[in-house]
C-alpha cells in the first residue's frame, strides 16, 4: 500500500470524527468560535482530503456572538443511521471555571450536502456527545459529565442516555457507564459494537501532552460493566517526548471496505524549545488491527508519523500557492469569521471586492469583521492589497495573523487624531488576562489616497511584515522581527490544556467609532514556503511535513 505522512489534515482540525458510507470516507472536527460550524472532509482513499461543507452555517442552528475563546463547537460526532447522516455537537456559552455552560445538539441531512435540519436540543450535562445506532434500532446518546464541585473529579464519566428520535428527546433511565483510568480527564466518548461485546473509545489526560485514546469493552450489556483495555491506552505519546507526534488522543476508527482498520486522532507538532504548536491540533490516522477482541494500533501506542492507507497523497495541492479573488460573489470555502451568523453586518462581496464593514476591536467576543484562513504550514507569505480611508485612529483595516484576543499581530491602515492616514501595527501577545496591546507604536505616515498593499512572512517562529503604497516597486519591511510562535494553544491565553484553536491569517476591519466605515480589498495570496522545519529530522522520514 502507499505510503503517506501524518498529518492527513494539517493546521487546525481537531477532535476528528470519522464515518464510512459505502466506498465514502468522512472525518467532521471542531471549529470552536470560528463560523460556520462543523468542518467535514470528504475522501475515497483515506489520502486525499476535500472539504465538502460546514453545516452549521445559519442563525436557527448556531449562534455564537459572545461565546469566548474556545469555546463554541466542540468535539462534533458524525454517524449515518441507514437513511441519513447525524451529527452531534456541542455548543459551549462557558468554559473557563468551576462551571461550564455546555449544549449539546443532533441536527441531520438525507445527504453530506444538506440540507442539515435546525437542531434538536438534548442536554447540557456535559461536552464532547456522541451518538451510536444499535442493531436493535435504538439509538444512545453519550457525553462525558460535568461536575462542577470541589471534588476529585470534575470529569466525572461518561453519562449515557436512549435517545427517541419520534419525540426529539431523552428517555429512560441514564446512567455514568465508565469513569474512566487513573489518567482522568476523560471526554470525547464513541460507542461501537463488534463480536457481541461494545466498545467505548474515550480521551483521556487533557488535550496536551498526556493527552490519549482508551478504549474499554462490555460483553452484551451497553450499561456495562465496562473492562480497560490490556494497555489501557491505545495511543498515546505521553511517555515518549521525542516522539514525531505529539499530544495523540481524541480518537475514533472505522473500517474499510476490504476489512482494514485505521484511528483517527488528534495530534500536535511542536516547535521551538517551548514546544509550542504553531498549527493547533490537527487530524492524523494510524492503521490498526484485532487481536483477542481488542483493537491496538499497529506499531502503537505512540503515534507513527508514517502510515500506509489505500491511496497516494496528491503534494501538488499542498504546496501550491493559493491566491484568492473576490469576483464570483462566494466566499472561498478556505475562509471562516467569527461567531456571528449574520454575515451581511460584517462583510459583502460586490466589484469584485472584499468588503469588510468595520464593527468592534478586533478580539471582540461579539461582532468583529474579520475574515482568516488558517495556518497549515509551518512558513509561509501572505499579503493583500486594501482601500480604506480612515478619518481617525479609531478605524482601522489591514492583515492580521490570529490566534485570540490575547494573541495576534494586527498590521493597519488608520489615522492619527489628526486624520492624517497611516500604516500602525499593533499586538497583543500573551496578555491574558487583560488583552492589552504589547506594541501599538511602530507606525509610518502615508499618503490620504490610494490602496495599501501589505503582506506579512512567517519563517517558523519568525514573522515580518511589509508595506508598500500602490504604484510602488517592491515592498517594504515594516517593524521588528516578531515571536510567531505565540499563535498557538500554549499561548492561547487560559490555563494548561485551555486553548483549542490554531493560528489563522486574514483581512479585518474595525470601526470603534461605531459608524461601520468599510475597507475594500483586491485579494489575498498564501503561499507556502519550504522551511527548515519541513526538513526537521525526526524519528522517521526526512520531513515533518508532507514535502517531496
Amino acid at each position: 500500500m502507499p505510503q503517506i505522512r501524518n498529518p492527513i489534515l494539517p493546521g487546525f482540525n481537531a477532535d476528528p470524527s470519522i464515518l464510512r458510507v459505502g466506498d465514502d470516507y468522512y472525518i467532521a472536527t471542531s471549529t470552536f468560535e470560528w463560523y460556520p460550524g462543523v468542518q467535514i472532509h470528504h475522501s475515497k482513499d483515506l489520502a486525499n482530503w476535500d472539504l465538502v461543507i460546514r453545516p452549521l452555517n445559519r442563525k436557527s442552528q448556531l449562534d455564537m456572538r459572545g461565546n469566548p475563546d474556545s469555546c463554541g463547537i466542540w468535539a462534533p460526532c458524525l454517524t449515518h443511521g441507514g437513511e441519513k447522516f447525524y451529527l452531534v455537537y456541542t455548543d459551549v456559552k462557558r468554559k473557563d471555571g468551576s462551571f461550564k455552560d455546555t449544549h449539546n445538539y443532533i441536527v441531520t441531512a438525507p445527504k453530506i450536502e444538506g440540507p442539515w435540519s435546525d437542531p434538536y436540543y438534548v442536554n447540557s450535562s456535559g461536552f464532547d456527545p456522541s451518538l451510536f445506532h444499535d442493531d436493535d434500532g435504538k439509538k444512545w446518546f453519550a457525553n462525558m459529565l460535568w461536575d462542577h464541585r470541589k471534588r476529585p473529579r470534575k470529569f466525572a464519566g461518561i453519562r449515557l442516555q436512549e435517545w427517541d428520535e419520534k419525540s426529539g428527546k431523552l428517555v429512560g433511565p441514564r446512567k455514568t457507564v465508565y469513569h474512566g483510568s487513573e489518567l482522568d480527564l476523560v471526554e470525547g466518548p464513541h460507542l461501537y459494537k463488534r463480536n457481541g461485546y461494545y466498545y467505548l473509545l474515550t480521551a483521556e489526560g487533557g488535550t496536551s501532552y498526556h493527552h490519549a485514546c482508551t478504549l474499554a469493552r462490555s460483553k452484551t450489556d451497553i450499561w456495562g460493566p465496562y473492562e480497560e483495555h490490556p494497555d489501557i491506552h491505545i495511543l498515546t505519546s505521553k511517555d515518549h517526548p521525542n516522539a514525531a507526534v505529539q499530544r495523540a488522543g481524541h480518537g475514533d476508527y472505522v473500517e474499510t471496505p476490504d476489512g482494514k482498520w485505521f484511528l483517527v486522532h488528534l495530534m500536535g507538532r511542536p516547535t521551538t524549545q517551548n514546544r509550542r504548536c504553531v498549527l493547533g491540533r490537527e487530524c492524523g490516522l494510524q492503521e490498526a488491527y484485532w487481536e483477542d477482541d481488542w483493537l491496538y494500533v499497529k506499531k502503537g501506542p505512540v503515534p507513527s508519523l508514517y502510515i500506509d492507507v489505500p491511496g497516494t497523497y496528491d503534494e501538488s495541492k499542498y504546496w501550491a500557492e493559493q491566491r484568492y479573488t473576490f469576483d464570483n460573489g462566494e466566499l472561498h470555502k478556505d475562509f471562516q469569521w467569527l461567531r456571528t451568523p449574520e454575515t451581511d453586518r460584517i462583510f459583502a462581496l460586490k466589484g469584485g471586492k472584499l468588503q469588510l464593514y468595520g464593527r468592534e476591536s478586533i478580539g471582540s467576543w461579539f461582532e468583529q469583521a474579520l475574515v482568516a484562513r488558517r495556518q497549515t504550514h509551518f512558513s509561509y507569505d501572505a499579503e493583500t492589497v486594501v482601500d480604506f480611508s480612515p478619518e481617525d485612529e479609531r478605524q482601522f483595516a489591514g492583515l492580521t495573523a490570529y490566534y485570540c484576543r490575547y494573541n495576534f499581530f494586527y498590521l493597519t491602515v488608520t489615522a492619527d487624531a489628526h486624520g492624517e492616514r497611516e500604516v500602525l501595527l499593533m499586538s497583543s501577545e500573551n496578555s491574558y488576562p487583560e488583552g492589552k496591546l504589547n506594541h501599538c507604536d511602530t507606525h509610518v505616515s502615508i499618503p490620504q489616497e490610494g490602496k495599501v498593499r501589505l503582506a506579512l512572512s512567517i519563517r517558523a517562529s519568525k514573522l515580518q511584515f511589509f508595506y508598500a503604497m500602490e504604484g510602488d516597486q517592491g515592498l517594504r519591511k515594516f517593524g521588528a522581527v516578531l515571536d510567531a510562535s505565540i499563535l498557538s494553544d500554549e499561548c492561547g491565553g487560559h490555563q494548561a490544556d485551555g486553548s483549542f484553536t490554531g493560528a489563522f491569517v486574514g483581512m479585518a476591519a474595525s470601526d470603534c467609532n461605531g459608524e461601520a466605515k468599510t475597507a475594500k480589498f483586491d485579494y489575498f495570496v498564501y503561499r507556502p514556503e519550504l522551511s527548515s522545519l519541513d526538513r526537521y529530522e525526526v524519528t522517521a522520514g526526512p520531513r515533518y511535513i508532507g514535502a517531496a
